[in-house]
């Protein structure tokens, strides 16, 4: 059995209504996917950072599991060609 492992990287940046969030996975076959998230604090919410880096890394990682997804498929596609 083989053990093998990702790396992901997920970094915010944020204002005062606004966290964006970067992802950055890196894969076993050195492809890197990048991502990104958003969430907007609405005014009458408390100012709560975490919730707001809780979102829109959510987001982020959301879209990655959506390219890896898109790509796992397209290599299944390539092997069944063959």
């Amino acid at each position: 059995m083989q053990v093998a492992g990702w790396h992901v990287e997920l970094e915010f940046d944020e204002d005062e209504s606004h966290t964006r969030a970067a992802a950055l996975l890196r894969l076993r076959d050195g492809t890197e996917l990048r991502a990104r998230g958003r969430a907007t604090r609405d005014p009458r919410d408390p100012n709560e950072p975490r919730i707001g880096e809780e979102l829109a890394g959510a987001r982020a990682l959301l879209d990655l599991a959506q390219q890896l997804m898109a790509k796992a498929g397209a290599e299944v596609r390539d092997l069944e060609r063959v």
